[in-house]
């Protein structure tokens, strides 16, 4: 088939707008493609898959992102699509999605039979057909899902097919969840935030290597030019903390043991030494906010420094590292390269290209609008209208904001003792709906009794054995908080898909998406309209995602030129 006949073999099968074509991928010999009842290959480039995209606009389906990521990598962006893997997770939950999982779990096959993946030996040999992927058990062939589908074109077409059907078979399953009507969606939602991940890897994160290379010299000295003169860095480091010990007293202070034993002997007898620790005792002694301090410059110079910033930046001034559009139970957004994890210290470094500026907009106080929003609770509901929800919050319960915010945010991670606890408790009467639905999932997590988020996650709860009373409170703990951490994160993906689709024609590009928070890089002239659609695309999303809640989300949008010059909230 020609290259130019895509679109038009596309159109022969019947394929409309929105309607499932499975796309397999290999650089070698082109795609095999799958829709309505027909299978086939096509030699072509991925030119003529982003024109098909346009002309047509399928959902197309893909066993993983990797298929995204290499359309991305030669420049096409697909509009949407239905990705096996995230439907998989969502569906069955874990984090295991390969292909002949996922087959086998939509078709209900006993997994404990599956066979070892990768190409078979002596032993492992099944019988009948080696030339059809589905082996007599039911189970995909490991010479198949180990690689084999893309030898040749015609395997590449029914690999192709057996997405199709895995998709349609999700389909199915997602539409059979009665008490979950916003899982169908969900997933469609989740799968084109699969596209935006691997969108995100593929352009990275605009740095100025040279305020980059400024901000580590100030915090941790200049670029070590030899391993001498890096130990020497470290021990200059280590002296402006061991300077506040008695003569002769000295420590390692990479060792929790000895630092613990250190703390002890300057009459600091703590537990452990972590941060928070280590935070209530500043005024104890001089020592520990110094250690502070160098515990900062460590982290930094161990996991952000000159050699993280030669490996993760590019000479296209560019920052990347692996995206992912889901964590596992929560189901949030993660990358790796520490672009999750970076400190604020380096975000001066994180500097629009010339010409362009960022749009950075951060959902406020997410998740008590989450909890109004998937229980109804018409008086938490109706606090969401304040651009303070913790203001109304206050007046309902009697106390101060503060102590209002530590007593919802207490209730949603089981924090039932101290500062906040005796609001918590007036929290039942003030919100009895959202409360309760809270109280639920606890007891469902001490029971071992798994959940469904509000687009329908599977939080795996179930236990192999008994546990122990503590074991079984961490669970209801982590089973109330997952049910509202995973319903933002559905409802940030549902605002970051919808803004990458709304801005694009604007040159608008999203280039971090921060647990809440959106960074998105336009040309100059473009910022004022890229930051209203911003924030219509939240109302939008809020519309899809929950019609009718009737609760207000809000977002503190801003237009810099440096990330570091957003305003961050706590």
């Amino acid at each position: 088939m020609a290259h130019a006949d895509l679109v038009a073999s596309l159109r022969e099968a019947g394929v409309n707008r929105g309607d499932l074509v499975a796309l397999v991928v290999t650089p070698a010999l082109g795609y095999g493609l799958a829709a309505a009842g027909r299978t086939w290959a096509v030699p072509g480039v991925a030119a003529e898959v982003g024109r098909a995209d346009e002309a047509l606009r399928p959902r197309w389906v893909t066993w993983s992102g990797q298929a995204a990521a290499r359309l991305a990598a030669d420049g096409v962006r697909l509009a949407t699509g239905w990705d096996i893997a995230a439907a998989h997770r969502l569906l069955f939950g874990g984090w295991r999605a390969d292909p002949g999982w996922a087959w086998a779990r939509i078709r209900r096959l006993d997994t404990d039979a599956m066979p070892a993946s990768g190409p078979p030996d002596l032993f492992g040999m099944d019988e009948g057909d080696g030339t059809d992927p589905v082996a007599p058990d039911g189970h995909l062939r490991p010479a198949w899902t180990g690689g084999g589908w893309a030898d040749r074109p015609d395997r590449i077409a029914r690999w192709a097919g057996l997405a199709l059907t895995t998709a349609e078979l999700q389909r199915e399953a997602l539409s059979g969840l009665e008490d979950r009507p916003m899982a169908l969606p969900t997933v469609r939602a989740e799968s084109t935030a699969e596209l935006l991940c691997a969108e995100l890897s593929a352009d990275g994160l605009p740095m100025d290597r040279a305020v980059a290379e400024r901000v580590l010299t100030s915090l941790i000295g200049p670029r070590p030019r030899s391993e001498a003169e890096a130990a020497s860095l470290r021990a200059a480091r280590d002296a402006e903390v061991l300077r506040h010990l008695p003569a002769g007293v000295t420590a390692d202070l990479r060792s929790p043991v000895q630092l613990r034993t250190l703390l002890g002997r300057l009459g600091m007898d703590v537990p452990d030494t972590r941060a928070e620790r280590l935070r209530a005792l500043r005024d104890a002694h001089p020592i520990v906010g110094a250690l502070l301090e160098w515990r900062k410059a460590e982290r930094i110079a161990t996991t952000y420094g000159y050699a993280w910033l030669d490996q993760h930046l590019g000479a296209d001034g560019r920052l990347r590292g692996a995206w992912t559009g889901s964590d596992g139970a929560a189901g949030r957004m993660t990358a790796s390269a520490g672009l999750h994890n970076m400190p604020a210290a380096l975000r001066p470094a994180v500097v629009a290209a010339e010409g362009h500026v960022f749009v950075r907009a951060d959902l406020g106080q997410i998740e008590p609008r989450v909890l109004a929003a998937v229980t109804g609770d018409p008086a938490l509901t109706a606090a969401t209208r304040d651009d303070d929800l913790y203001a109304p919050v206050a007046a309902q319960l009697g106390v101060d904001r503060p102590t209002a915010k530590v007593a919802v945010l207490g209730a949603m991670y089981g924090q039932t003792t101290g500062h906040g606890a005796q609001a918590l408790r007036r929290l039942s009467t003030a919100y009895p709906v959202a409360m309760a639905y809270l109280d639920s999932a606890d007891r469902a997590g001490q029971a071992g009794r798994d959940l469904r988020t509000y687009g329908g996650r599977l939080i795996v709860l179930t236990a192999a054995e008994p546990r122990s009373s503590s074991r079984a409170a961490a669970y209801g703990r982590y089973a109330r908080n997952a049910m509202i951490q995973g319903a933002a994160a559905e409802l940030f993906k549902v605002w970051a898909v919808t803004v990458r689709a709304r801005c694009a024609s604007l040159g608008a590009r999203i280039v971090l998406c921060l647990h809440d928070e959106l960074l998105v890089h336009c040309p100059g002239e473009q910022a004022q309209a890229v930051a209203r659609l911003v924030d219509d695309c939240l109302r939008e999303a809020a519309g899809r995602w929950a019609p009718g809640c009737g609760v207000r989300f809000i977002s503190d949008t801003a237009i810099v030129r440096s990330w570091s010059d957003a305003k961050h909230g706590t």
